[in-house]
């Protein structure tokens, strides 16, 4: 399936395939359908994340070129990443050159006004660190910010700037990448959803990366993400359940919020901080999350995977393959699916 390159215009006129699972239908929608598609006392959960400038190209003491990608924050000023060669995002992640060998004490300079020393290097790979910037609060902020600039991929067609990657109704910078599938929900779309009776409520899920461009590491993926809910949202849900209505996760970071805590409370969700390690995967029976909206990703990729927690395989990949032959673009700027009954 072809990629989208770019961000588009309009993403209410954006591709939105509704795959039924019960009935095992597929129904050629827009994004500007979505609210016609759900019914009054529906919940739409989204997570508010915003997106950092995680990608950070500096040097060893050495010398040597490196690329820091944050994957997520583990205190103030201390981050997991993960670390690739010379080179940027135009040449494809699998391809990239392996870094220079980093170990604990190990310092890498962005620039004048950002360094951090490498902590602890985890058994799964040499690439795979853990790292601590000298600078803290604002001034490491504000340097982030300067150094910083989105991850990327090579499909993509140009430089993206950091407001490409946001979500409208973005919040807290703790994410590694777009939580993209929220990325078409404009705020005319969620105003129509809410003057229909559907109602919205929002998380914060530390949405990671998407590639390692290692099979190893990619394997692992998704790593353990921090969440947040708040107490509104856990209202939401249980007022929603107890009504009959259907909660509906906007992309898998929204689901593994609400599934991961759930899990953690013998079913029942918390408010509250969080850190989840919860995969979905076909045998994953959901316990908060009745649908889900999402974006197109290749059956090749784990994402495409998590998606059969919700619908059976065969009708997932009937699916994939009319959106390919429809002319479904696929990635973080490409279409929907609504997986709902």
């Amino acid at each position: 399936m072809s990629p989208a390159v770019w961000p588009r215009e309009n993403p209410l006129e954006e591709r939105l395939l509704h795959v039924d699972p019960r009935a095992g239908r597929l129904r050629d929608a827009r994004i500007a359908d979505l609210p016609a598609l759900l019914e009054p006392g529906d919940l739409l959960v989204v997570n508010d994340g915003a997106t950092l400038p995680a990608s950070l190209h500096g040097a060893t003491e050495r010398g040597a070129a490196v690329e820091v990608r944050l994957i997520g924050e583990l205190s103030e000023g201390r981050y997991a990443a993960l670390l690739f060669g010379a080179g940027d995002w135009h040449t494809r992640t699998e391809e990239r050159p392996a870094p220079p060998a980093l170990g604990p004490g190990d310092a890498v300079t962005f620039g004048e006004d950002l360094s951090a020393v490498i902590e602890r290097v985890p058994p799964a790979s040499p690439r795979l660190v853990e790292i601590a910037f000298r600078e803290r609060g604002a001034p490491l902020w504000s340097a982030l910010y300067r150094r910083g600039r989105p991850i990327q991929y090579a499909y993509v067609a140009a430089p993206l700037a950091i407001w490409h990657t946001q979500t409208r109704y973005a919040s807290q910078p703790l994410c590694a990448e777009l939580p993209s599938a929220g990325r078409p929900l404009v705020w005319g779309l969620l105003l129509e959803l809410i003057r229909r009776g559907v109602r919205v409520a929002s998380l914060t899920h530390a949405a990671g990366i998407s590639s390692a461009g290692e099979p190893a590491l990619d394997a692992l993926l998704p790593l353990p993400e921090r969440f947040d809910i708040p107490e509104e949202t856990v209202a939401a849900v249980r007022e929603a359940k107890a009504r009959g209505r259907r909660v509906i996760a906007v992309g898998t970071t929204v689901t593994r919020a609400l599934e991961g805590c759930a899990a953690q409370h013998g079913g029942e969700l918390q408010a509250g901080p969080g850190v989840t390690d919860l995969v979905l995967h076909h045998g994953f029976r959901p316990r908060v999350v009745d649908g889900l909206l999402t974006g197109v990703h290749d059956p090749t990729e784990s994402h495409f995977r998590l998606l059969e927690a919700f619908a059976p395989a065969s009708l997932l990949h009937r699916a994939n393959s009319y959106a390919e032959e429809a002319g479904y673009l696929c990635h973080e700027f490409g279409d929907s699916y609504l997986v709902l009954s």
